[in-house]
């Protein structure tokens, strides 16, 4: 119950992730009550997410990457490499995947406080039609990094306390089950008694709240003396709903509070946070709740045709062949990193790189320049109703970047009547499709938010 790593270790930086699309919560099957559910796109999975949030934190490359996801969008295979080369940090980071399991976000949230870091907790919830999965879940990330320097909260102690006992639980390849949650409610409001007092935590300013088992994860802990308790703002959301209760709890503490973060799942975790001084002056652009309040419909059978559901008729054209990982392997930094090549020379930019400038033609005098960060308009777009998309119809565009380069890429986001001409718009990562169990990750241009 000790702070490993110093009085000043604990949190340095955070960030969070919510897609643009809200499914009204009426349409459901069996009509799930008022409000809309956060719904990540057909492009987008954990992975996806975990590299917007990063992007929305803008930290430093950490030496150590962690991240935890229910569902990731492979087994057995790394998802931490993609957001690795997604961000195109140092070979050394040590980037590895922690699940499939809710409480792998607790787990890493104490790892990286124990070794530092950077932690990203994000998921892709659903359920069987109508369940209360599908009606009182949510898709989103949040990441946080961990240090001794410019701490904004300083973790002061954790405990965790592991019990076993079958509550909610699923196989791969199926939907999640639950047990009779007054079940799971009693054992677990035991645990976090048991946590709250050996932590000497019964008063903090805050309270925040994540649990596997609905009842709770609706309705909190049940501790009294609190001011604040924060759950999940997106409803249910495996991983990523402790990490998005806990950056909606920094988004609006001030210095000196002290936020008792509590998840319960096949046990309890608990970690014990001070905010200091810094945290004033740290403010996000955008914080949870700013992301929350925007967003755009989607429908209720689109989403069940983005969750594989139902299957619509495909447009009349051959689906895209699968990916193939020697050509994946030799453009890793343009695929993922969007790295392009400028001429020493003249100074053109190619997107992608090449080794002979289009424009002077000088050979092998390149210089490698992301331009994932910057924004751009479009010059020109086409609506393709014919061409293969999970979601169609397929949008394209002749982007202009800010300080030179021009390329076609696919638009996410955006309905075919908003895109016009001089539109102005920002880089994503996303999937493109998904053929013989391998995803196609590349970036795309959404609005600018």
């Amino acid at each position: 119950m000790t702070n490993p790593r110093g009085a000043r270790g604990g949190i340095t930086g955070w960030g969070s992730y919510l897609p643009a699309y809200r499914l009204d919560r009426a349409a459901i099957a069996g009509g799930a009550g008022r409000g809309a559910r956060v719904v990540a796109s057909y492009d987008e999975d954990p992975t996806t997410m975990a590299v917007a949030a990063l992007r929305e934190m803008a930290a430093p490359g950490p030496d150590q990457f962690l991240l935890a996801s229910c569902r990731p969008a492979y087994v057995d295979k790394t998802n931490a490499t993609a957001v690795h080369a997604a961000m195109g940090w140092d070979p050394h980071c040590l980037s590895v995947d922690l699940g499939a399991n809710q409480r792998s976000a607790a787990a890493a949230l104490l790892a990286g406080h124990r070794t530092g870091g950077t932690v990203a907790l994000a998921d892709v919830t659903w359920g069987r039609p109508g369940s209360t999965d599908e009606a009182h879940g949510g898709d989103g990330a949040a990441v946080f990094s961990f240090g001794t320097e410019d701490v904004l909260a300083v973790v002061e102690a954790t405990i965790s306390l592991t019990e076993e006992f079958t509550d909610r639980w699923a196989v791969p390849g199926e939907y999640a089950q639950q047990w009779e949650e007054r079940f799971g409610v009693g054992r677990y409001q035991d645990l976090i008694r048991r946590a709250t007092a050996q932590l000497g935590a019964e008063t903090p300013d805050r309270v925040v709240f994540a649990s596997a088992n609905p009842t709770l994860g609706r309705r909190g802990p049940g501790i009294t003396g609190r001011l604040g308790t924060h759950l999940s703002p997106i409803g249910a959301a495996g991983t990523a709903g402790l990490g998005l209760a806990l950056a909606d709890a920094l988004d609006q503490a001030g210095p000196g509070e002290t936020l008792l973060v509590l998840s319960a799942a096949d046990g309890c975790d608990a970690l014990l946070l001070r905010t200091t001084d810094l945290i004033a002056t740290h403010r996000r652009p955008l914080a949870v709740a700013a992301q929350l309040a925007a967003g755009r419909p989607v429908s209720y059978y689109w989403y069940l045709s983005w969750r594989g559901v139902i299957q619509p008729e495909p447009p009349r054209r051959p689906e895209p062949d699968r990916v193939s990982s020697p050509s994946a392997g030799r453009s890793v930094a343009w695929k993922f990193g969007l790295q392009g090549s400028r001429c020493e020379a003249c100074g053109m930019l190619h997107l992608p790189p090449e080794r002979v400038c289009k424009n002077c033609g000088a050979i092998d005098r390149m210089r490698p320049e992301s331009v994932a960060d910057r924004q751009g308009t479009v010059a020109t777009f086409t609506v393709d109703r014919l061409a293969y998309s999970p979601s169609p119809p397929l949008i394209e565009a002749v982007v202009d970047l800010v300080d030179g380069g021009r390329l076609l890429v696919e638009l996410a986001d955006v309905a075919p009547e908003e895109i016009h001409v001089g539109l102005t718009v920002e880089f994503t990562f996303r999937k493109l499709f998904s053929t013989g169990s391998i995803h196609n990750y590349f970036w795309k241009v959404r609005p600018l938010r």
